[in-house]
């Protein structure tokens, strides 16, 4: 069988969870004062570039990611991130989709799922 790893635990959830040679991170999102979509896709794709480093992988292995807008009309600003962030040649199935978010200072929220 193989061993569950979990990264950066805390009472509610962990930020990442590694198991199979898959790599699953949580919904993450900007803690810091930005308040644009673009500058928190910015800081949230960090996140997941170190989440990810921590893991043992990197963007280049993503096989899935889901991200969530507060308004979908900010898909252009959240896009120009995006694109500017992934691995040509090796981006990962997305989806994107509006929803409310857990507070409303967050306007983007992203999980992804990555192969070790």
């Amino acid at each position: 069988m193989s061993e569950i790893k979990r990264i950066r635990v805390n009472n509610r959830f962990s930020e990442a969870v590694v198991h199979g040679g898959i790599v699953y991170i949580s919904g993450q999102v900007d803690l810091s004062a930005a308040r644009t979509a673009r500058q928190q896709t910015k800081n949230v794709l960090a996140i997941i570039d170190e989440l990810l480093a921590e893991a043992g992988t990197d963007k280049s292995r993503l096989l899935r990611a889901f991200v969530y807008l507060a308004n979908i009309g900010d898909l252009q600003d959240m896009n120009k991130e995006w694109e500017a962030w992934v691995v040509p040649g090796s981006t990962p199935a997305r989806t994107v989709a509006q929803c409310e978010l857990s507070s409303p200072a967050f306007l983007v929220q992203v999980s992804a799922e990555a192969a070790l």
